[in-house]
């Protein structure tokens, strides 16, 4: 069946609400934030809403391919950024079970709206999406919305509050809350249109469009390089999407309009990045829209508990490499090469700081004891440093911290602190021109921070024997630091703490017990605590075995130790549906599964403990 597409200005979409009082406030409100126009795509026969037709073999096969790569349709764009988004959060492996013994991709046809919307005073707009299903429940109405995990695009959640909340008849709407991988490139002046195809500037509305800079000037991030430290308005965005999804089901349903938070129940989910997100909008929600919260594994902020996320990243850039140099890490995944040792550099860390009287061993294996016993202090456990070896090896804690200073620091892309900067990667690494064919699919196929996708992170490095440690030193200045940089980092940091929710407000937190990215004894657990001392009574699993990345189940010695994050949570958003719509009781008597990894078999659903 052939997609059809159209558009539609906003302010006539949402003209004829002016006959009902609430129904015309909630309209004002989208329309004062929408920039542009409301796009509206119809998904239905060989495409739909929750897999773009590919179902969960398509989902987990090679990237579905552009017709012409240096200019695929919005339709393949599409297709393949709801791909990229599956694959970088779910196992879609063949032992992982998704599928079978929990989850599932059933086809769900409908309508998507997608529109550029702006928080008040930022710089740069971001993308809002309300999928709407065909099959709506209108005994049950209910508006799931979430934000994108880590720094995704739009789609970005679409395998947690999408996967559960479609089928069910839910519509779900998204945020980018900032993020995504809107890039700008200022060799050709191009950035992302609102159909996700590239346009030069002038040409038509950008996800991003930053000032206008010499050519030689890289790639700007919207992330990182809008100006608006986007962390900080995470939970504006939520809210601002769950009105825009009210205000897109009036358009969808006239017949059943106005859509409320009293008649329509309003259910906020997301994880990483986007559990924080809806934990942000579960202390701002002053006007009771929200009826429940689940968060998954959130990067949350609690000011003067737990740590920030850019704190324990610029500590793990410095001292992880070392440390995991440690004999009791020989085993843990990609923590040693084929030739059974750890990767070169780790070990010239230890020298590193040995010779900045950091360490004062004069063994790698001393030194390496005194790092580790040096994290130890710090908080990290042993199951979250060797699940962080990957982290280590794919240097994402460098990435992270050189991202998220320039973001906090508000700085554009010639001006990122510590020197770094981002462009295109040509033969042997070095900056160059973008690949045409690569720039054309930024949009669908990357993860919103690189390096990736052709893009590489330069600067930040030195000649030495430890390339790296100059600018991860530069970067840890940044918090560990009193000059006027480091002052204005704290500040930003600090504008991204969570307030406490409403107390009637059902609200579950689950984490997994080995996340090495975002460890529960910074993040989730002193969060939890906090709410408790504040009279409110969360849930809380912390979930044995379980890490940060389910996507990474499929990588060899991950899936044998390690068990999904995403079954719980669906079982949460299970439980929140009985509590909202069946009265069922919500209890902290439920107690944490007790999960076991699969080993080297398939994964079977009495591992999991799901109730």
């Amino acid at each position: 069946m052939p997609l059809h597409r159209w558009t539609l200005l906003l302010v006539p979409l949402l003209a004829a609400c002016g006959m009902h009082s609430t129904r015309s406030e909630h309209a004002m409100q989208v329309v004062d934030v929408v920039q542009g126009e409301v796009r509206v795509t119809e998904h239905r026969g060989a495409d739909d809403l929750l897999s773009a037709g590919l179902g969960l073999p398509g989902l987990a096969g090679p990237l579905a391919p552009f017709v012409d790569p240096l200019q695929p349709t919005s339709a393949e764009l599409r297709r393949r950024a709801i791909q990229t988004s599956w694959k970088g959060i779910a196992d879609l492996g063949p032992l992982g079970g998704y599928g079978h013994v929990y989850g599932g991709v059933p086809h769900v046809p409908g309508r998507e709206y997608q529109a550029f919307a702006r928080i008040p005073g930022a710089h740069a707009p971001h993308r809002v999406l309300a999928q709407i299903p065909d099959q709506f429940d209108q005994a049950h109405r209910c508006l799931v919305v979430t934000a994108s995990s880590g720094s995704r695009g739009i789609y970005g959640a679409i395998a947690l509050a999408g996967a559960w909340g479609l089928p069910r008849g839910c519509a779900v709407a998204y945020t980018d809350k900032g993020t995504g991988a809107g890039y700008f490139d200022y060799a050709d002046d191009s950035g992302v249109a609102l159909d996700g195809r590239r346009a030069k500037r002038g040409e038509q509305a950008l996800e991003f469009e930053p000032a206008p800079a010499s050519p030689d000037a890289g790639i700007a991030i919207k992330h990182v390089h809008s100006g608006d430290n986007p962390e900080a308005d995470w939970g504006r965005h939520v809210l601002q999407a769950a009105r825009f999804g009210l205000a897109m089901l009036d358009r969808a349903f006239p017949q059943q309009a106005p859509f409320t938070p009293q008649n329509t129940r309003i259910i906020a989910t997301g994880l990483s990045n986007g559990g924080g997100a809806v934990l942000q909008a579960a202390g701002l929600d002053d006007d009771g829209m929200l009826a429940g919260v689940v968060a998954l594994e959130p990067n949350v902020h609690v000011e003067g508990q737990g740590r920030a996320l850019y704190d324990y990243a610029t500590e793990a850039a410095l001292w992880l490499p070392c440390a995991l140099t440690e004999a009791r890490f020989a085993h843990a995944p990609l923590a040693r090469g084929a030739n059974g040792l750890p990767p070169p550099a780790w070990p010239l860390r230890c020298g590193s700081l040995h010779a900045l009287g950091m360490l004062s061993g004069d063994t790698v294996s001393v030194q390496a004891a005194q790092a580790y016993e040096h994290l130890r202090a710090q908080g990290w456990s042993d199951a979250a440093m060797a699940v962080a070896a990957t982290s280590t090896t794919f240097d994402l804690w460098r990435a992270i911290s050189a991202g998220y200073a320039s973001a906090y620091l508000r700085r554009g892309a010639q001006h990122m602190p510590c020197g770094f900067r981002y462009a295109a990667m040509g033969t042997g690494g070095v900056p160059a021109l973008a690949d045409p064919a690569t720039r054309a699919g930024w949009w669908s196929d990357a993860s919103g921070i690189p390096p990736g996708n052709g893009i590489g992170l330069y600067g930040g490095m030195d000649v030495s024997t430890d390339p790296t440690l100059s600018g991860t030193r530069c970067l840890r200045a940044l918090w560990e630091g009193a000059d006027a940089s480091a002052a204005e980092l704290h500040a930003s940091v600090k504008a991204t703490s969570v307030k406490v929710p409403r107390r009637d407000l059902p609200l579950w937190v689950l984490h997994g017990a080995d996340d090495g990215l975002l460890p529960t004894a910074f993040s989730s657990e002193p969060y939890v605590a906090w709410l408790r001392q504040q009279g409110r009574q969360p849930l809380y699993w912390k979930v044995p075995y379980a890490q940060h990345f389910d996507a990474f189940l499929a990588l060899p010695g991950f899936g044998e130790r390690h068990v999904p994050l995403l079954p719980y949570g669906y079982v949460a958003l299970d439980r929140l549906w009985a509590h909202l719509y069946q009265d069922a009781p919500w209890s902290d008597a439920w107690p944490t599964p007790a999960a076991q990894p699969r080993g080297a078999g398939m994964l079977e659903r009495k591992a999991l403990d799901l109730p």
